[in-house]
């Protein structure tokens, strides 16, 4: 039987899919949150503080009893937050501004429960190759850029752009798992354990077919 182990405040695949491969089962409920940032508010506030708030608010939404993960991911180009670009004229030029040049991903993620919370933030350096006006308009016509923060998915054909990457892989796509697990452990959600022991089940089941 299927036991839903946390809530996900988020609608977005990429944060399920990732939430999925640490082998646990959750339910999903959206928040629904102001995620304007605030005057003179730095990248790495901004994030933590939407991060919590997202699972604040469905945790008082939520049946009692499971806690709320809540996440947000921002990009950093000096100190400017660039999170979803509205349309495709703030997607072009938030590409044009990330061309040829590094920027920072901060990914902040928070678990929340009726007694308590506690969060942890990823910091990612990433750079790209220079991008040419044409491939930046054709990049915008696949509609990917479309509700990705910085106007790119690096896990699509984004990646084409990207000359390095140090820190966390997951963290730019939405959910860092490193610090994702070590929040759950401290909550007391075991991370691998079943899913692990099936993948070996069915690994060794094939094997005795071959």
């Amino acid at each position: 039987m299927r036991r839903p182990r946390l809530i996900l405040a988020s609608a977005s695949p990429r944060r399920a899919a990732l939430l999925r491969q640490l082998g646990i089962d959750f339910d999903v409920m959206p928040a629904n949150v102001d995620e304007t940032p605030r005057a003179g508010e730095a990248v790495r506030h901004y994030v933590a503080r939407l991060a919590f708030d997202k699972s604040q608010a469905v945790l008082r939404a939520a049946p009692p009893g499971l806690p709320v993960l809540g996440a947000d991911t921002a990009v950093d180009l000096d100190g400017a937050v660039l999170g979803k670009p509205a349309n495709r004229d703030e997607a072009l030029m938030m590409l044009a501004g990330l061309s040829g040049r590094a920027h920072r991903v901060f990914s902040a993620v928070t678990i929340s429960t009726i007694e308590r919370h506690s969060q942890r933030l990823a910091i990612t350096r990433v750079r790209f190759r220079e991008i040419s006006a044409a491939e930046r308009e054709t990049y915008w016509a696949t509609g990917e850029p479309q509700g990705k923060a910085g106007a790119y998915a690096i896990q699509g054909m984004a990646a084409v752009f990207i000359t390095t990457l140090h820190g966390s892989y997951s963290g730019v796509m939405g959910l860092p798992l490193f610090e994702t697990g070590q929040l759950m452990r401290d909550f007391g959600i075991e991370v691998l354990g079943p899913w692990l022991a099936w993948r070996c089940r069915a690994a060794a089941q094939t094997e005795r077919e071959i």
